[in-house]
């Protein structure tokens, strides 16, 4: 193969793998934008506060069962290979994005259209909690060497152009139709396109191949060899949940937050808010691979320091300034800071967790590190509510995100302080033997 035909495949390959990804995003998104009205359709109560907790619960708890699916499904990828595992997560999550685009409300079906949302979101998490990881492993060991932190940084990507569609579809869709359209059936829209691109993603994946990582291995771990492993590298797992953390709660609060956020606390208009949302995916879609091509340059480590600190020392500042004079410019502004932080960060985090992984349990150790910090970082829409309804206190979710890059910051330094300096980029095998 020449080296152009080469460069071809590869790219093909990040397409096909990214696709799952991007519909496991979208639905998220979607869900977190209409929160609002989702939770007036389906959770009725005396209050709007009320009702938008429980829909933002609901959007939360499917993060819970984030490390379950990790587990079962994680051990399925170590186990049957990385596309058997990546098309069955597909498969999981669409039909958790039907169930949910096409139940009725409470009004037509009482407490049935609640479960059925709940149930929905469930199936959704379920397939997530190992699909994120699954595609950061598989673009890991197809990357050609040199060039891991860029090949990985696509997963991340990805999620953004789902960010940018669910927003230019919300741009659209209020731009077309008045609020009362969209409280009641317009919020469906967007779901119902979802439905619609899954058997394009169903064709695209398919023919996914096999990395050659996974098929030199000489065998291929049983479910209780990995639970084991995983159970020995526990502290490996803990350090990739601080790492997370920051992502996880960085990235939903400047994307599903926000439109929230700006509508409910700024008072700005639905319209500003996507729009702004519009520019945080486009601002997170270019960040990302520049920032995970340079961790291929500079280390993983420097970049994990170097961001955590920053959002540590400017989240809760950038947050009040923003409320003490609302405004679209104002929130742009601090969004687009925020998304710089997010994924200079995310660029050398991702790649670095694949890194620490033993190979025999990559995807699963991967998973269940990424969706137990995600089981936290999800509700952070939900967190943020309700710490500004307690304290009063407009700026609170820039105090939110600042303990979560303490968190992050601290993982960096403990893997900075037990890696040796020879080993921050790559060499997984003597980080995983360095933290033990």
């Amino acid at each position: 193969m020449t080296g152009s035909h080469h460069r071809e495949a590869k790219i093909k390959a990040v397409i096909r793998v990214a696709t799952g990804n991007f519909l496991e995003m979208y639905d998220f998104m979607v869900f977190g934008y209409y929160a609002g009205a989702i939770g007036r359709i389906f959770f009725p109560k005396g209050s709007h506060f009320a009702s938008l907790m429980l829909a933002l619960a609901t959007y939360g708890v499917g993060f819970l069962m984030r490390p379950l699916g990790a587990l079962v499904l994680g051990a399925y990828l170590d186990r049957k290979g990385r596309r058997a595992g990546l098309m069955l997560t597909l498969g999981l999550m669409s039909v958790g994005t039907v169930s949910i685009a096409c139940v009725p409300g409470y009004e037509r079906i009482g407490l049935l259209a609640p479960l059925l949302v709940v149930l929905g979101r469930l199936v959704q998490g379920f397939s997530a909690g190992v699909e994120l990881g699954g595609v950061s492993v598989y673009l890991s060991e197809i990357a050609t060497p040199g060039h891991k932190g860029f090949y990985v940084s696509w997963q991340s990507a990805s999620q953004q152009c789902a960010v940018v569609f669910a927003a230019l579809i919300g741009v659209a869709l209020s731009a077309k139709l008045s609020q009362q359209q969209m409280l009641s059936f317009g919020w469906r829209i967007p779901l119902l396109i979802g439905c619609g691109i899954i058997p394009f993603l169903f064709m695209i994946r398919r023919s996914l191949a096999e990395t050659e990582d996974f098929l030199s291995m000489p065998c291929h771990p049983g479910a209780r060899e990995i639970l084991d492993s995983i159970a020995a590298n526990w502290r490996l797992v803990l350090l990739g949940v601080m790492l997370v953390t920051m992502t996880t709660v960085s990235f939903y609060m400047i994307t599903a937050y926000t439109p929230t956020f700006g509508t409910t606390v700024l008072l700005l208009s639905d319209r500003q808010t996507l729009v702004v949302t519009l520019c945080v995916g486009l601002s997170n879609l270019f960040w990302l691979p520049v920032m995970g091509a340079f961790s291929d340059r500079a280390g993983r480590i420097p970049l994990l320091i170097t961001f955590t600190a920053l959002a540590l020392l400017t989240a809760y500042p950038m947050l009040l300034w923003l409320v003490s004079s609302p405004s679209f410019g104002r929130l742009l502004t601090v969004e687009l800071w925020l998304s710089f932080l997010y994924a200079s960060y995310n660029g050398a985090m991702v790649v670095f967790l694949t890194e620490l992984m033993p190979r025999e349990v990559r995807a699963s150790g991967f998973s269940l590190a990424y969706s137990t910090a995600t089981a936290l970082g999800g509700f952070t829409p939900m967190i943020c509510t309700w710490l500004i309804e307690k304290t009063g206190n407009h700026a609170i979710p820039g105090a939110w995100l600042s303990l979560a890059a303490a968190t992050g910051l601290t993982a960096a330094l403990i893997a900075r302080r037990r890696c040796s300096h020879s080993i921050l980029n790559i060499a997984e095998p003597a980080i995983v033997e360095s933290i033990e």
